[in-house]
């Protein structure tokens, strides 16, 4: 919701571009650099204890958000806020997933799950339309109620009692991870405003490598690994996270250069910026709660493989943009991303987690996540780079320039779906934790 309100956010609190910026990429530093932590902690202290307290945070610093009067205590409570949506998602997750078994029940549950979090992220934009036209402070304040109904509903409704993982606490896998997905995420945000070549981006994104081959040498000598490594040879798995990564990181792309389109070139208000994205959300709200059934029918991989087609196909037609755009383009764009998401979103939280045992549901949702948020801090750097070097002269051959980036994702991800249709229908379960560490070592 925050994308729309970002210009009235600029006006009424005095804050520099760049200052601006960090309104949405402290929630994503935040989120992006603890997912890991947070998946792995849901399995360890209990997902129902990690799920509430972390949610009791997200509706406290969104209240804060809404509320400051300065830049500085703004990006603070975004950046709190994504710290604690990074141990609400995994938890989230993996509650859905060791609650219903695997199959049929499990599959519908998530197809439900994913059509709230879709619907969210697509629907977001239309609210934040409406509620900018009230007042930016609105964008902040409404998820608080809505986080108070979840925490009293789930006090009441989670059961107690749920199994954990055993094993102690990788102190040093943890500081490693977090600190090296925390300096990737921030060099790669800061990247477009400093310079992708300036000492500074390559010592931060240097630090990051740093830090992660640190992280995999201690996992692969740890008794209690935080992230066991060969979680990753399950192929459906990776393929899962691959998806996501493009999926969400070419959508966030899109979704960034269609608001400078729209708003800036196209001159439309917040409104009906937000009006644009409606039937890609509609189609998500509507669709997505029945991938359940036809991931029974057809299996994830087909369905994910669709879903690339049309997001590409969405992709393509935003290639024509011009600076009189009728609804004849803009519709049926948007529709076919709207497929796209409804198809590939809840297919690839099925797959990422088919076959994965209970105890390690919260590091599979971890990665899950921390795939999409890395991918589109990731490709939105990129984007803004390429719109931005090739929008002095022609502005629109500077958005048309960064949708291409978003649709030669999209490709790669189809010929990622397209090699997972020639592997078995059904994931190979991953071998148990003791099976695993003795592979790792």
């Amino acid at each position: 919701m925050v994308g729309v309100a970002l210009p009235s956010i600029q006006a009424d609190l005095g804050m520099t571009t760049s200052s601006l910026q960090w309104v949405v990429s402290g929630y994503v530093l935040g989120y992006g650099g603890l997912l890991l932590l947070g998946g792995r902690t849901a399995d360890l202290l209990g997902r129902r204890r990690v799920f509430l307290a972390a949610l009791a945070v997200f509706a406290v610093a969104s209240l804060l958000g809404g509320v400051v009067d300065d830049g500085a205590l703004l990006i603070a409570a975004r950046f709190l806020k994504g710290i604690s949506a990074a141990f609400t998602a995994p938890a989230a997750l993996s509650i859905i997933t060791t609650t219903f078994a695997e199959g049929p029940a499990r599959n519908r549950a998530l197809s439900i799950f994913t059509a709230c979090g879709a619907s969210g992220f697509s629907l977001g934009l239309v609210l934040s339309g409406l509620l900018t036209e009230l007042g930016w402070r609105w964008t902040f304040l409404m998820p608080v109620p809505v986080a108070i109904i979840a925490l009293v509903a789930g006090l009441k409704l989670l059961p107690r009692g749920e199994e954990r993982a055993t094993g102690g606490h990788d102190l040093i896998g943890a500081v490693t991870i977090t600190a090296s997905m925390l300096l990737l995420v921030y060099g790669v945000v800061e990247a477009p405003e400093v310079g992708w070549g300036s000492p500074r981006t390559i010592a931060t994104l240097a630090g990051a490598v740093a830090l992660l081959a640190v992280f995999v040498l201690t996992e692969m000598r740890v008794r209690h690994p935080l992230v066991r490594l060969g979680i990753l040879r399950s192929a459906p798995l990776v393929r899962a996270n691959l998806g996501l990564v493009i999926l969400f990181g070419s959508y966030v792309g899109f979704q960034f250069v269609a608001m400078q389109y729209f708003q800036n070139l196209l001159h439309w208000s917040a409104l009906e910026t937000a009006l644009a994205f409606l039937p890609a959300g509609l189609l998500v709200a509507v669709t997505s709660t029945k991938m359940g059934d036809l991931a029974d029918r057809f299996g994830t991989q087909r369905l994910i493989a669709v879903g690339a087609v049309a997001l590409a196909g969405g992709y393509g037609i935003f290639l024509g943009v011009d600076a009189d755009p009728g609804l004849g383009m803009i519709l049926p764009g948007m529709v076919l991303l709207g497929i796209a998401f409804a198809l590939s979103f809840p297919s690839l939280n099925i797959q990422a987690t088919n076959g994965v045992a209970d105890d390690e549901q919260g590091l599979a949702s971890g990665l899950l996540n921390t795939s999409g948020q890395v991918g589109g801090a990731i490709v939105l750097a990129v984007v803004t780079a390429v719109m931005t070097s090739n929008s002095a002269a022609d502005p629109i051959g500077g958005i048309r320039a960064a949708v291409v980036v978003s649709a030669i994702l999209a490709l790669i991800g189809l010929g990622i779906a397209v090699t997972g249709l020639r592997s078995a229908r059904r994931p190979q379960p991953v071998p148990a934790q003791d099976e695993k560490v003795l592979e790792t070592v």
